[in-house]
């Protein structure tokens, strides 16, 4: 254990070497300094570092009131008991203001001085571990928000003094979620507290890591002579947290994504420092994660962009400024309508319609995407039921699902709550997902997927072919409806990767033989013209989804659509 440290002060030195003899015992674990006057005393203190200070009350020149009021000012944590022999309560008032611990009468009993002594160091001792608490992480033992902020102001004061910058690094583990949901918290605890240690390997003693909270952390480096400083620190930081994390038998891999910002050239203050790191990671997270990207201008015109879209998005929720447009699907032999696919729209100021993949993506990183995912199921069900009362056929009506919606908690009853309020039967309703979506938790997965082919619902993989496209998965998963993504029906031409079409053909053609083969229903995304549609039915594709049939339209028109029929449905080729 560290000796106490303890600065004894009077000015008469009779006294001053008495209460030295009391403290030199080898049983007493003390490193004592001895100061003669006031002016002593606080220039020791301005020097060095004491757990505790004894001073007379009366001197000559600086009294024990300057002791006291320089010693908490220097460190409010130093304990401080004065000795006199003087009443006075207006002293004795003044004291207190200045913090004074505790009052000794002199001349004083040796062991009632060890007696307050003691008191002292217990109470500094508590304060030091509740303070410990108020500025450390518990988890990790890193410094929290608020000592950050404090080493940041430091840092910024020493930079302004000597010329120099200072490196702010914003840090998110990528994907920490999907640990914490497959293998538990305790297991995602360990892994925060193994990548706190690799932190602290790539970084200089003078600089400060904080965990901001969660799987956050950010990194102040002190001193900087520009960001190609703060870069090799990323660079160590990435490669680090990139080898294997041995957590309770597991080996974990993680990747990290950073931002920089530099002081002053990014902001002049705490809080806009902080923002800019805060952008440029996200940057680094849309540039496809584990790297590091400094911050830019351009970067600030992106992150407003952003911030506008999330207010739109709660504007909307909170003005029911959501709508569902409804883009049919189509038998390809006889151009009847086989089903519907509802697709929201965020409707602005003016009418003007925003298209999902402006918002979408903004709507998961802020947790919109729920009550947003929510609403856009109920609606659709209640519309399915609106059409199927009025004796129209719908096949089923199709809703996509983010992977974040799926894998929540209330996923399960959230579906069967709205079915029942809608009214509308399990068979008619059918949900897409992605194949990304799908493969996370894969057991928890399946259980979900069973629970809702038992229900009657009806299951789709969107976007069929950009993922896993694992007959593995096909196998174990209850699937209903491959949906050829877009962008390999609109390759057919070669238009994209210009080969003529041979890698479009190739990838079609083969999931087509697959869903039959799996006895799958096969539905072409993004159908826009007809030498796609010729091609699709030469190749026994039965059903089709596209501008080529019809644009999303709102519910009244797709009634019509409905009672009337496609005004242009496919025809067949004349080879067939």
């Amino acid at each position: 254990m560290k000796r106490k440290s303890i600065l004894l002060v009077d000015d008469e030195p009779v006294i001053l070497a008495s209460l030295r003899r009391e403290l030199a015992s080898d049983n007493l674990a003390f490193d004592v300094t001895l100061a003669s006057s006031g002016e002593e005393a606080i220039a020791k203190i301005n020097d060095d570092c004491f757990d505790l200070v004894v001073t007379d009350l009366l001197m000559s020149g600086l009294d024990g009131l300057h002791v006291l009021k320089a010693a908490k000012q220097k460190d409010a944590q130093t304990m401080v008991i004065i000795l006199t022999g003087y009443g006075d309560m207006k002293v004795t008032i003044d004291a207190l203001r200045l913090g004074v611990d505790d009052f000794l009468q002199k001349p004083c009993d040796a062991d009632e001085l060890l007696y307050r002594m003691s008191n002292c160091f217990v109470k500094q001792d508590l304060q030091r571990k509740v303070n410990m608490y108020e500025s450390y992480d518990f988890l990790t033992g890193l410094p929290n928000r608020a000592l950050l902020a404090d080493r940041l102001k430091q840092s910024i004061a020493f930079a302004q003094r000597d010329g120099k910058k200072v490196g702010l690094m914003y840090l998110d583990l990528d994907h920490f979620k999907h640990i914490n949901d497959s293998l538990g918290h305790a297991v995602g605890d360990q892994l925060l507290q193994s990548v706190a240690k690799r932190l602290q390997s790539c970084v200089r003693l003078s600089d400060t890591i904080s965990r901001h909270g969660g799987d956050e952390f950010v990194v102040v480096l002190p001193g900087i002579e520009d960001a190609h400083d703060a870069v090799r620190t990323a660079e160590k930081i990435i490669a680090a947290i990139a080898q294997p994390h041995l957590i309770n038998g597991y080996q974990l891999c993680v990747t990290i994504s950073i931002g920089i910002s530099i002081y002053p050239d990014d902001g002049e203050s705490i809080e806009n420092v902080v923002r800019k790191a805060d952008t440029a990671m996200y940057q680094a997270k849309e540039m496809g994660r584990n790297s590091y990207q400094v911050f830019t201008r351009e970067m600030n015109i992106r992150a407003v962009a952003r911030q506008s879209i999330e207010q739109a998005l709660h504007r909307a929720l909170e003005q029911h400024n959501f709508v569902l447009h409804y883009q049919p699907k189509v038998n390809l032999a006889t151009g009847a309508i086989t089903g519907v696919e509802a697709l929201i729209r965020m409707q602005e100021s003016g009418s003007r319609l925003v298209c999902p993949t402006q918002f979408i993506s903004i709507a998961e990183e802020c947790g919109l995407i729920l009550p947003i995912g929510r609403w856009v199921l109920y609606e659709a069900c209640r519309q399915a039921q609106v059409w199927l009362q009025a004796g129209l056929y719908i096949g089923q009506i199709a809703v996509n699902v983010s992977s974040l919606e799926f894998h929540h908690k209330d996923f399960l009853t959230g579906v069967i709550s709205i079915l029942e309020d809608t009214g509308l039967d399990p068979r008619y309703l059918e949900l897409e997902m992605t194949e990304s979506g799908l493969m996370r938790d894969t057991e928890p997965t399946t259980a979900i997927l069973y629970a809702l082919k038992k229900l009657g619902v009806r299951i789709a993989i969107d976007d069929f072919g950009t993922g896993y496209s694992s007959l593995s998965y096909m196998l174990r998963f209850p699937i209903d409806t491959l949906k050829i993504d877009q962008s390999f029906v609109q390759d057919l031409d070669g238009v994209i990767t210009g080969d003529t079409g041979v890698a479009g053909k190739a990838i079609v053609s083969s999931i087509i033989e697959m869903g039959a083969s799996l006895k799958k229903r096969v539905v072409a995304e993004g159908v826009e013209a007809q030498q796609q549609l010729t091609f699709l039915q030469a190749h026994h594709c039965t059903e089709g989804q596209g501008y080529y049939f019809s644009r999303p339209v709102p519910a009244e028109e797709f009634t019509s659509l409905l009672e009337t029929g496609l005004s242009h449905p496919p025809s067949l080729p004349s080879s067939l």
